[in-house]
């Protein structure tokens, strides 16, 4: 007799989630090169993708007839978006990874301004170089994009004496306890007067390239430029060209290309630190992870309408 129960596809045990809701049936799938893929594939109705950016994980999807919802883990979806049919329900993993990513831009922001890179370098080589470092107190930093994670790098900000500008898509005025925030048509004009850009948009046609040779022109001489958001937020060519010309430092957790090949140049830029897209990986992310995909088993299994819904522009 034949089980009826939707089928979720999970890639990792679902004992992760504690007592998994009752009335689905799991198995886990972590797509391999090569390898086969489960006949059920026929059968799933709630995918939840491995946390990775694998083009084959997402083209599985065409293979999934009975699909209603995809659960993403990742908090941008470009790379799942387009293989998503009409009337399935796509989910994107915010909450996930604010932690994890807010405390690495913090990590970025004070590592690029007191220069540990080059102490690391001098310890390598035995040399004691003590410089007078930028502080990041009485330093001003915008906060460009100011959604979940945005929210979490101000509150770890909190207490390092710093001017916030905060940034979204569209202006926000301040109330019920929540601060004012500047739309993107006001970047022109406040560029030139912050010292440090975190990037934390999501990729979506609006932002792609956003931070172009204009933008860069116009932050401050000297000004650090974070991104923790998607590598083709920035304009690699034009923040290359910026590098070389000592106007502005930047540290990337994402670039444009990703990885980034061995002899690309970013990897000699002056005034650069990268890391390999390293945001969400940390210990905060797999319980955050598992209790979000919990909740919207729950959710789903009782038939109430999913959090995280994505919607129009991703």
């Amino acid at each position: 007799m034949s089980d009826s129960r939707p089928l979720v596809w999970l890639p990792f045990d679902p004992a992760e989630l504690g007592e998994p809701p009752a009335g689905l049936r799991y198995e886990v799938v972590v797509p391999g090169d090569g390898e086969p893929v489960p006949s059920s594939v026929s059968e799933v109705e709630f995918f939840v993708p491995p946390y990775r950016f694998r083009a084959g994980d997402s083209e599985l999807i065409a293979e999934m007839p009975r699909l209603r919802v995809v659960q993403t883990m990742t908090a941008g979806v470009e790379h799942v978006a387009s293989h998503v049919p009409d009337g399935v329900t796509l989910c994107n993993g915010r909450g996930i990874h604010d932690a994890s990513t807010a405390e690495l831009a913090v990590g970025l922001v004070l590592a690029s301004l007191r220069g540990i890179p080059g102490f690391v370098r001098a310890q390598d080589r035995g040399a004691w170089e003590p410089v007078t470092a930028t502080s990041l107190a009485d330093r001003s930093v915008m906060i460009l994009g100011y959604g979940a994670v945005g929210a979490a790098i101000e509150r770890r900000l909190d207490g390092f004496e710093v001017d916030l500008v905060r940034v979204a898509r569209t202006a926000r005025p301040a109330g019920d306890g929540t601060p004012a925030v500047h739309g993107f048509d006001e970047l022109e004009d406040l560029l030139p007067a912050v010292d440090v850009v975190v990037v934390i948009v999501p990729l979506t046609e609006q932002t792609r390239g956003l931070v172009d040779r204009d933008f860069l022109a116009r932050m401050r001489q000297g000004a650090l430029l974070v991104n923790v958001a998607r590598g083709p937020v920035v304009d690699t060519d034009a923040l290359l060209d910026a590098l070389r010309e000592g106007r502005v430092h930047a540290a990337l957790d994402v670039t444009d290309p990703e990885p980034l090949p061995e002899d690309h140049p970013l990897w000699r830029a002056p005034n650069l630190m990268v890391s390999p897209h390293v945001g969400g990986a940390s210990t905060a992310m797999e319980p955050r992870a598992y209790r979000l995909v919990r909740e919207q088993l729950e959710r789903f299994a009782a038939g109430q309408p999913l959090e995280n819904v994505m919607a129009g522009e991703y």
